[in-house]
């Protein structure tokens, strides 16, 4: 099979291609640079001339407060281009797998980890058009993939990991937000689920939308603790603050835990536990971590 994968130059696609160097299948890895997702007539001649069978969209607008003033860009990008991407595979018989966000439930007041199926209700720019995005891959008739996942982080790009090791080496104390609840994601688990659906063409007949994050609960500020913890950098106050303390442009998910049941039975793969996930982030960072199993 000859699978093309977009955005390859963030956190996932960067995973996704350490991957492919393993697989019997056939991997075009490109980025902005070489493929540019909102350029429709280039994505369907590279296409049709690599006989491309299934796409791994990774790229997408993801600075979520930038968003709130730049939402045209936005759309394009994360909506009016993954339509395109559907439309394509829908004409050429291929496959789709495409990257949600939990923050199609940024709205919702919830107290139980969201399920597939609970309404959407996306608060700002971001999730508007990840969610239109979804629609539009619904609408296309092609097969599909959609994966929601939430706190994405990895050894490469900016994210919060990164972050706040910065933060805790070089502050005597910072302020982290605990009112906002859900599950860090290693883009490294993220990625291995992705290439086993493909590998193993477990995606035949299980087409639709599934939530992935790594398993467990935690605030930001729970994160940024263990990432101080397991990283043995001592030397900064972490205290806990509210989400108002920080103004923002747009309102975030409280509580955007995602239920993983129907991905787990549907494929039948374990998800590691989120401080487990972390360890392995940090020991390839370099850090001697520190872990102890929390679950």
């Amino acid at each position: 099979m000859n699978i093309l994968v977009t955005g390859t130059n963030g956190q996932l696609g960067n995973h996704i291609r350490r991957y492919s160097t393993q697989s019997r299948h056939h991997y075009f890895c490109t980025d902005i640079n070489e493929l540019d997702i909102t350029d429709c007539a280039a994505v369907e001649q590279f296409v049709r001339t690599k006989q491309i069978e299934a796409i791994v969209n990774c790229a997408a607008y993801v600075n979520v407060d930038q968003a709130e003033g730049d939402e045209e860009t936005a759309d394009k990008l994360n909506h009016v281009a993954v339509g395109h991407l559907a439309e394509i595979m829908a004409a050429t018989g291929g496959l789709l797998v495409h990257i949600s966000t939990d923050y199609v439930f940024g709205g919702n007041k919830n107290n139980t980890p969201c399920t597939e199926e609970e309404p959407t209700n996306p608060t700002g720019a971001y999730g508007l058009t990840k969610l239109a995005g979804e629609k539009a891959v619904e609408r296309s008739g092609c097969r599909y993939i959609i994966l929601r996942t939430s706190w994405l982080y990895s050894e490469t790009g900016k994210n919060f990991c990164k972050t706040m090791l910065s933060l805790t080496a070089t502050k005597p104390s910072i302020k982290v937000v605990f009112d906002q609840v859900g599950t860090p994601t290693y883009a490294g688990d993220l990625a291995k689920a992705i290439y086993t659906i493909l590998e193993d063409g477990l995606h035949v007949g299980n087409e639709g939308i599934y939530n992935f994050s790594n398993e467990g609960v935690c605030s930001w500020y729970d994160f940024a603790k263990e990432i101080a913890r397991q990283s043995n950098q001592h030397g900064c106050d972490i205290q806990p603050c509210h989400s108002s303390e920080f103004p923002s442009p747009v309102v975030r998910p409280n509580y955007s835990v995602l239920d993983k049941t129907k991905f787990k039975k549907t494929f039948g793969m374990a998800i590691p536990y989120w401080t487990d996930s972390l360890a392995v982030c940090l020991s390839n960072l370099g850090y001697r971590t520190s872990n102890i199993c929390n679950g």
